[in-house]
């Protein structure tokens, strides 16, 4: 049976309803701020707003109370849920490499077998044009793709996500693209939620002040007010300071990823467009769609062979679309070969010599020659001619100077001839 999309995702998110819902793999956090937040919520209705109710007049108007904490508060758990449970923008990976980027690098090369053979290089880096700039974009190893401007890699989720700002622990999932807008009206509406609390529990001390006369009598009759104050004193520092510090990211046009990665390189934000402007991109324009269909079938992929590497520069017609591996294995052969050549010659020739004084001084053991030459007798005899060079045709054919048979060691000597120290 076919699978789908999710049960096959290559990165950390965890899935539920089917892969409807994603979520990043410290999901369980999630748990904790929805404690956070209506734990709070329900000791101010059952101990402050309900003793409210009847304080003001019209006689029942402070059911008002009660009833804007309650909607207020499903308003923040549903933005949470938009921005924990979404794709933030996730970019699929690839299963291949681009192969329109692939490029064979002859001045760097593997060791295989013994033999150099060109490696396969990426560019690491592409440059792309944003709003009248020239920006770099990197290659993304475990994606396998470019990422586009603005999208990094999160280590957490293991995915490239578009308009990258972080990876919040309190929502469990990247704050993306997709998701950033809902992100902000979350923590926002989270600070006036605070503020609400704190107004209605210090109001509520205030009336207890009227009826007992102490501000001390009156914390003593209510204790969940005061423990509310102070929960939502220390909450204030955190949400309503990040809803401050992207208020200052939003006029600006920054990520949270670029604030703290590039502050002190004091380059051009490329993609200010003014602070009108960078609201409206925030906030009044349409949400893009997901690119992943995550209950959608896996497609099996076909199979294609690895491209091959393109003509070599100043190369011959004929070499056109050939293959470089042969070319090398024959040039390191042929090296090898013209060494083994200029050996057998100096060989014969001290061969000569010994039968030349053996003919005329006392015989000599020819034992002792063949002791000497070692095993470089057994050595085939190859013809140059008979083997051409397929680097000729930029570095000349192979010629043996004479001076080569002169120098030439008579023991054998097992090394290779690379094909750069060949045209030198």
């Amino acid at each position: 049976m076919a699978k789908r999309v999710y049960e096959v995702w290559k990165g950390s998110n965890k899935f539920i309803l089917g892969g409807r819902l994603i979520f990043g793999p410290d999901a369980r956090s999630l748990l904790v701020t929805l404690l956070l937040i209506i734990v709070p919520i329900v000791v101010f209705c059952v101990f402050v707003a309900r003793h409210l109710r009847h304080e003001f007049s019209p006689y029942n108007v402070g059911y008002a109370i009660l009833v804007v904490a309650i909607i207020f508060t499903i308003y923040v758990l549903v933005l949470l849920c938009l921005t924990s449970a979404r794709d933030p923008g996730i970019i699929p990976r690839n299963s291949h490499p681009p192969e329109e980027e692939f490029r064979y690098d002859t001045s760097v090369s593997m060791d295989v077998g013994g033999r150099q053979t060109p490696s396969l290089q990426f560019p690491r880096t592409k440059e792309e044009m944003v709003n009248g700039y020239t920006v770099k974009v990197k290659y993304c190893d475990t994606c396998m793709l470019y990422r586009p401007p603005r999208c990094s890699h999160c280590s957490i989720c293991n995915n490239c996500v578009e308009r990258f700002d972080h990876h919040c622990p309190w929502v469990g999932q990247c704050i993306g693209l997709r998701n950033y807008r809902y992100f902000f009206l979350f923590v926002s509406s989270a600070t006036l939620l605070c503020i609400y609390v704190f107004a209605m529990s210090a109001l509520y001390i205030k009336v207890l002040m009227d009826h007992h006369g102490t501000v001390w009598k009156a914390m003593k009759e209510s204790p969940a007010s005061v423990v509310l104050m102070a929960y939502c004193f220390i909450s204030l520092w955190f949400v309503g300071g990040l809803t401050g510090f992207h208020l200052y990211l939003i006029g600006t046009n920054q990520t949270t990823y670029e604030n703290f990665r590039y502050r002190a390189d004091s380059r051009i934000n490329v993609y200010d467009r003014g602070c009108l402007n960078n609201f409206h991109e925030v906030f009044c324009t349409k949400v893009k769609p997901s690119r992943n269909n995550f209950r959608a079938f896996v497609q099996e992929e076909i199979h294609r062979p690895p491209p091959s590497p393109g003509p070599r520069e100043g190369a011959g017609g004929d070499d056109f679309g050939a293959d470089r591996r042969p070319k090398v294995e024959d040039d390191l052969e042929i090296g090898e070969d013209l060494l083994k050549i200029s050996q057998r010659r100096n060989i014969d020739e001290i061969d000569e010599d010994i039968r030349s004084r053996g003919s005329n001084g006392p015989p000599h053991n020819t034992s002792d020659a063949d002791s000497v030459l070692g095993s470089d007798h057994r050595a085939p005899t190859i013809r140059a001619d008979a083997r051409h060079s397929s680097w000729g045709r930029r570095s000349g054919s192979w010629e043996i100077a004479p001076e080569v048979f002169a120098h030439s060691n008579v023991t054998e000597s097992r090394s290779y001839v690379t094909p750069k120290e060949a045209r030198q």
